[in-house]
């Protein structure tokens, strides 16, 4: 407890330090919606004092000298905002602007907008996604963040089908997936072009790959957050989509209307999404399956928000996202996933201080049946509540965040292994933890430093974990900048994947088991001892790289990455029997239900940009070198091996065009290629018996089941994997506020035949999707 107090003592003695000077803080609000402008800069002409919106629109700038100053607000898509204000000691002013598309901009607004935003943050491991980037590539239906986070350097995902994404080396249970704030325990669909989030809700959505700041806690690879706008405050407005794919609707709008003069306003957002594939793939996609294509889901999500004239907000969500794969004669897969929460932001009026917090609950099931074996059957379920206070100060150049968070987490898995040992675990834990992120810049903005520091206490194993983070950036100039960043990561949750699936699809979910589950007797990758003591998985990340700006539209950035995981806990593949007193003989690797084995992944990579008025492009390449360590004492053996995520290489190229005399046509194209995953090859088969403790059991005539003999675990490679996917739009606007757009184009346009499953037993191949032609409709209102 001695570190905590030390830190509640750093952030009070920074909080009350302040000197003769003043502020000016507020919110850039869009008028035509009334939703906050983000990224929007904010600076005293003349001076390299300043700032920028962050996501609700606000802006902070403190310890000023007093003055008199001209204020500019200026954005690549709003008009500029002038205002000529008094700086007076010990005064803070408080302000709202609404930035208009109206008339003309100033010249200097795109240098100053992109240097500053570069510049200022230190930006390492992290891919900023927004609705305007995600519709540049070609969409299978309506464009899907999904579609987007295959192109993002350093994610590797499983195909077409599947769902799942290994960023940089972590499994799909080691990334942190947020929705405003509530944690999703599974936010993709089975059929991997599409996501439970809808574009045209979505206000953001911030990939944290490696070496993510103390903010973000209980994950050990990556963090997604996903945020969505209130709803449009001044008129009610909506859309309507229909596609070979899905069907879509949303619809935003104010509870009570926001007026010129800042008023308390009140908001909704509802959006629904359905597949309609199953019904239109027997008539339009027979070639792919007489049957048709058996991916069934429907998304419902709404939010209700309160805004006051002072910024402060309050919103309540809730959603139900369903999904379900069923080929009757393989497989059949099951999703549920449903949630409920609210957030708020609070803005002390005459402080230079900002509060947020949230309060969200959601639970996720997942169902797998395999017809062909009996015995192969499972479940998982995971849900519970997490709640969170978090607190920005601002002082001059430096900026403090700090907050507290708690989770609770209830898990439920139940399997039948290979050899029959039935697996039914429910796990319940509580997690607390307080943070410290100060952010500090010396006054040319050379330097960018970003210490900080988490104390995560897993309050129901006792442990606690102190995890050191940061990150730095470096401005050789404006267009030569170097960063860094790095840490120690922690949790509790692992996965419970299993090797019988050449194409793994179901990931269900355990909470860290107790110390007497796991063997003592496993062996780190150097032959020595790991003498496991606690369930946390720990891991280390370590990032650095450049970024480049070489010509005024090209944009390269290089990064390269290792994470250590030193325990990664999994299901034991090998436990044959039940840990109780009979069998208190057998070797623990035989009878534990838990292993433990340790991990690393290295990697670089490279993105290249260009984006210049109607031509945009871009490049990802990924070099990827993945290794998992296994040993025990039993047989005195290291196992190393790669998981079934290793992708050595990956390749991603997306460009668009717009053209036509109103610049409304777009056409598009993506093309990616990676090489093969790893896989465990069948040996041979045997007949499986099981006399289940039964002392007359007449094993020369008894018939058993059929089971598999493995080979080397993933010592084979599956074919690479490639496809292009090109698209077309045309947009007609009747006016400023409704327009239909049009859209067609193909996904694998060259046929190439991708695996997806194989069963083992009756050698059944699915490939991922063949050519698909698809057509998309949608009325904006």
């Amino acid at each position: 407890m001695r570190s905590f107090w030390f830190l509640v003592f750093i952030v009070f003695f920074e909080l009350f330090s302040n000197g003769q000077t003043g502020s000016v803080k507020g919110f850039v609000y869009d008028k035509a919606t009334g939703e906050p402008a983000p990224f929007v800069s904010v600076y005293f002409k003349g001076t390299q004092i300043g700032s920028s919106t962050d996501l609700n629109g606000f802006f902070n700038i403190s310890r000023i000298p007093p003055g008199e100053y001209l204020l500019l607000i200026t954005s690549l898509d709003f008009d500029t905002i002038k205002e000529s204000i008094t700086i007076k000691p010990d005064v803070v002013l408080n302000k709202k602007y609404y930035a208009s598309k109206e008339g003309l901009r100033l010249e200097e607004v795109e240098v100053t907008t992109s240097i500053a935003e570069k510049i200022e943050n230190t930006s390492v491991g992290i891919n900023k996604i927004d609705p305007v980037k995600i519709n540049k590539l070609p969409s299978v239906g309506e464009p899907d963040v999904a579609q987007y986070l295959q192109v993002l350097p350093g994610v590797v995902v499983t195909g077409d089908q599947g769902g799942q994404l290994y960023v940089r080396g972590g499994l799909p249970v080691q990334n942190k997936v947020l929705l405003d704030g509530m944690i999703l325990y599974n936010p993709f669909h089975s059929l991997g072009l599409f996501s439970v989030f809808d574009n045209d809700i979505m206000k953001s959505a911030d990939v944290y790959s490696a070496g993510f700041g103390a903010e973000y806690g209980g994950r050990t690879s990556s963090v997604m957050d996903f945020k969505t706008r209130d709803g449009n405050k001044k008129r009610t407005a909506g859309k309507i989509s229909l596609s070979t794919f899905s069907a879509k609707a949303n619809l935003e709008g104010p509870f009570k209307k926001l007026t010129d003069n800042g008023n308390t306003s009140a908001s909704y957002v509802f959006s629904i999404k359905h597949s309609i594939l199953p019904s239109t793939s027997k008539t339009l996609y027979k070639y792919a399956n007489p049957n048709g294509l058996p991916f069934y889901y429907t998304d419902v999500y709404g939010k209700a928000s309160l805004n006051s004239t002072g910024g402060s907000k309050v919103s309540i969500f809730g959603f139900n996202f369903t999904d379900k794969v069923d080929y009757s004669n393989v497989a059949t897969f099951a999703w549920k996933n449903r949630g409920a929460g609210a957030n708020f932001l609070l803005v002390p009026h005459n402080s230079n201080l900002l509060i947020e917090g949230y309060f969200c609950y959601s639970t996720y099931r997942i169902d797998f049946k395999n017809p062909s074996l009996e015995s192969d059957s499972k479940f998982s379920t995971v849900g519970g509540a997490n709640a969170g206070f978090n607190f920005v100060k601002f002082a001059g150049n430096s900026e403090w965040r700090y907050g507290l968070e708690g989770v609770i987490t209830n898990t439920q898995y139940q399997v039948t292994n290979p050899y029959f040992a039935v697996i039914n675990m429910r796990r319940s834990t509580t997690d607390v933890a307080a943070f410290i992120k100060p952010k500090f810049k010396d006054r040319n903005k050379k330097i960018v430093f970003e210490p900080s520091f988490r104390l995560q206490y897993y309050a129901t194993l006792g442990y606690v974990s102190p995890e050191p983070r940061g990150a730095l950036k470096v401005n050789f100039t404006k267009k030569i900048r170097f960063k860094a960043a790095g840490g120690l990561y922690s949790q509790t949750l692992i996965s419970a994947n299993s090797d019988r699936d050449i194409v793994n699809l179901f990931y269900g979910f355990i909470n860290a088991p107790e110390s007497q589950d796991i063997s003592p007797t496993y062996l780190d990758r150097n032959g020595k001892s790991l003498g496991v003591n606690s369930a946390i998985q720990k891991s280390w990340h370590g990032v650095g790289g450049f970024e480049f700006d070489l010509f005024k539209y090209i944009e390269v950035n290089i990064e390269v990455y290792q994470k250590l995981f030193k325990q990664i806990v999994n299901i034991n593949r090998d436990k044959v029997f039940e840990d109780n007193s009979t069998n208190e003989t057998r070797p623990d690797e035989l009878k534990k239900t838990f292993t433990v084995e340790q991990g690393r992944a290295r990697g670089l990579d490279l993105t290249i940009k260009y984006d210049r008025k109607n031509f945009y492009f871009w490049a990802v390449y990924s070099l990827t070198l993945n290794d998992r360590w296994s040993g025990s004492t039993l047989t005195g053996s290291i196992t190393n091996y790669p998981p079934n995520f290793d992708r050595r290489h990956n390749i991603n190229l997306v460009t668009s065009y717009n053209f036509g005399k109103k610049k409304n046509w777009e056409i598009n194209g993506r093309w990616n290629f990676g090489t093969g995953f790893p896989f465990t090859q069948t040996q041979g088969y045997i007949n499986q018996l099981n006399p289940q403790g039964n002392l007359n059991y007449n094993f020369p005539s008894a018939n058993g089941t059929l089971n598999y003999i493995p080979a080397e675990l993933n010592g084979g490679r599956l074919p690479t994997y490639h496809r292009f996917d090109i698209g077309m739009k045309y947009k007609y606007k009747w006016n400023d506020k409704t327009s239909f757009e049009i859209g067609f184009g193909a996904t694998n346009i060259y046929n190439r035949e991708n695996i997806f499953y194989i069963d083992r037993f009756t050698f059944a191949r699915i490939n991922q999707l063949p050519i698909l032609p698809n057509l998309t409709l949608a009325l904006t209102f």
